[in-house]
């Protein structure tokens, strides 16, 4: 195991997607497609992660990790009132957590029944939770979580307002969390917080923010394949080679390649 990608995404075209705001059209991204790009790129594994557009149906996900059980961990999309039984099967096919992408959508009520039963039993199966959130609107999304005893991952370096950057308030907030060791923040997908190069420089400004605050310990990289509705702008390489400016280290890189995400998406 040399180095994991800890954010992709897998599906094909033909597959029901019952969110299409953010959908992509007129490819498939493949499990195999995805090796491919990891090996041609000196990467050795990766973290699917359940695309929203196909919605609380994890089935193609659940497949490609049974598929590949020693090259693949999953993050899964789930309906609070999902049973025992069915967490159980995503479990044991390699899912080690649920993500939250709530761009445009309201803010779950975790003290509804469904979401304080669906917490307790994620912190029984010990799964994270991710969340894809814009930064000013993280507060009340990692603050319960955090209550109920569970780890996050955040995903896109916090999802700083394009102009604001580092500035943002709520990036602000996000550095609060590092004192809590109970969370991680993905170094990936940068244009999705500014265009023509602004994301990337948000990045580079962030990094020294995030190691202060988090320690090089809980960040971890991913490379945002197939840059679902940026795929004719964003490419692997440059996602890659960014992270050798924002980690110039190479053992400090090592950490977040290989160390970190090995123990958080539990890798053998």
């Amino acid at each position: 195991m040399t180095a994991i990608d800890c954010h992709a995404h897998v599906f094909r075209r033909d597959l029901p997607m019952p969110d299409r705001r953010r959908a992509p059209s007129g490819y498939d991204a493949t499990p195999e497609d995805f090796i491919a790009v990891l090996e041609a790129n000196g990467m050795s594994n990766g973290v699917l992660v359940q695309p929203s557009f196909l919605g609380t149906d994890n089935s193609y996900l659940v497949a490609a990790l049974r598929r590949y059980p020693t090259r693949f961990r999953g993050i899964a999309v789930v309906a609070p009132e999902s049973s025992d039984i069915e967490l159980a099967r995503l479990n044991d096919a390699g899912v080690v957590g649920i993500r939250l992408n709530l761009i445009g959508l309201p803010t779950p009520d975790f003290n509804s029944p469904p979401w304080k039963a669906l917490l307790t039993r994620l912190r029984a199966l010990r799964w994270h939770v991710e969340v894809h959130q814009l930064a000013r609107e993280l507060e009340p999304v990692v603050d319960p979580l955090l209550s109920a005893g569970l780890d996050v991952a955040i995903d896109h370096f916090g999802r700083p307002d394009p102009l604001r950057g580092i500035d943002d308030p709520g990036f602000g907030y996000l550095l609060s969390l590092g004192a809590s060791k109970k969370v991680w923040v993905k170094l990936s997908g940068s244009y999705r917080n500014g265009s023509n190069g602004a994301g990337d420089a948000t990045a580079i400004a962030a990094m020294p923010l995030l190691k202060r605050s988090f320690g090089i310990d809980r960040l971890i990289w991913g490379s945002d394949w197939p840059h679902t509705l940026f795929e004719s702008t964003a490419t692997y390489a440059h996602q890659r080679s960014l992270l050798d400016r924002c980690v110039p280290d190479a053992d400090e890189r090592d950490t977040v390649l290989r160390r970190n995400p090995q123990a958080l998406f539990r890798f053998a």
